[in-house]
């Protein structure tokens, strides 16, 4: 059986999210609440698109009943942290239509010290049950965020992540696209060296793409650029945009690379930001962005965005207190396409 794993922009069944709780959501109650509202804020303005799960530690589950839309779907389920893309499953379909959901090994970010899992290494069977797809297992340890895919057998992976020491041992390049051929269909893999440069400290990723760049269709792919040439990144990205340039997609076109420029912060209290507009995520006729209190920056973000898919409106939800935890708009949210079958 074949499975494939859509492009982001296809139809959605609905989108999954987790809720934050406990220490890692804050060090303290302002820390937790100011968590909770960020994420609630992503949800809700998701569901105003299209149906919304999302799943929450019975810890959370007054604080999750005030805060997010009477429409959201809550689940019930014990969590260690709140960063969907990663702790979930990656949503495929058959060539009928069916449903699946790849469920990769989650270790924490490649075993991180500060990282616990053991609740989180079970939601991507959580929620394929729940969801009522079919569950492929996988040795490959992985997150939904370490890939992107245009649906058509491209994917976009970094050497860093999939290949770290701390996920997957000694594994080769061969290995990782033949894993990844079997699970979601993708044939025609592009490498990218590395990611941001905050993702490399203590509490990264470890290079994860959808920091970085995204395929939008069409031979199309965004590509974060950091315009100061004070900021490490800088150079970071102009590298990763000249070998995606250089690139072709599955279908043999080649790639045309569109810059979404960084806001104009460099810093904030913890060192250099990855802020990245890049880490959006589509809906159903929409597009959730990440906001960073720059007014300019951020109407011209959504302005690249809605060219990049036509025909979507995007909304832009204050990502701040999301990035300061580790990640983005994308990282805390899961799409799941639509079955025909």
């Amino acid at each position: 059986m074949a499975w494939t794993m859509p492009a982001e922009g296809t139809e959605h069944e609905r989108l999954w999210m987790a809720f934050p709780h406990g220490e890692n959501a804050g060090d303290d109650a302002a820390g937790v609440a100011a968590a909770h509202d960020a994420w609630a804020a992503v949800a809700n303005a998701a569901s105003e698109f299209e149906p919304v799960t999302v799943v929450v530690d019975p810890a959370e589950r007054d604080a999750a009943r005030r805060l997010l839309a009477g429409s959201i779907t809550i689940l019930e389920a014990p969590l260690d942290d709140a960063w969907m893309r990663d702790i979930g499953p990656s949503f495929v379909l058959d060539e009928q239509g069916r449903l699946g959901a790849v469920d990769w090994v989650f270790n924490g970010w490649g075993g991180q010290d500060w990282a616990s899992w053991e609740h989180d290494g079970q939601i991507g069977r959580v929620v394929a049950e729940t969801a009522g797809a079919e569950r492929i297992p996988s040795s490959l340890v992985n997150e939904g965020g370490a890939i992107h895919v245009d649906g058509q057998g491209t994917v976009l992976l970094t050497e860093t992540v999939q290949r770290d020491p701390g996920r997957n041992p000694g594994i080769t390049r061969e290995a990782v696209e033949a894993e990844l051929a079997r699970t979601i269909g993708a044939m025609h893999p592009i490498w990218i060296p590395r990611g941001l440069t905050r993702d490399y400290e203590r509490y990264g990723t470890r290079g994860h793409v959808d920091m970085v760049a995204t395929l939008v269709g069409d031979g199309r792919v965004l590509v974060h650029q950091q315009g100061s040439t004070e900021h490490p990144d800088h150079d970071v990205t102009r590298e990763i945009a000249r070998l995606l340039a250089e690139q072709s997609d599955a279908t043999g076109r080649a790639l045309e690379v569109i810059p979404l420029a960084a806001p104009a912060a460099l810093r904030d209290d913890e060192g250099w930001v990855d802020w990245s507009y890049v880490n959006h995520v589509l809906v159903n006729e929409g597009i959730i962005a990440c906001g960073f209190d720059d007014p300019a920056a951020d109407a011209a973000a959504r302005e690249t965005l809605e060219a990049a898919y036509p025909g979507r409106r995007a909304v832009t939800v204050d990502a701040r207190e999301i990035f300061a935890r580790g990640g983005g708009i994308h990282c805390i949210t899961q799409q799941q396409p639509k079955a025909t079958r």
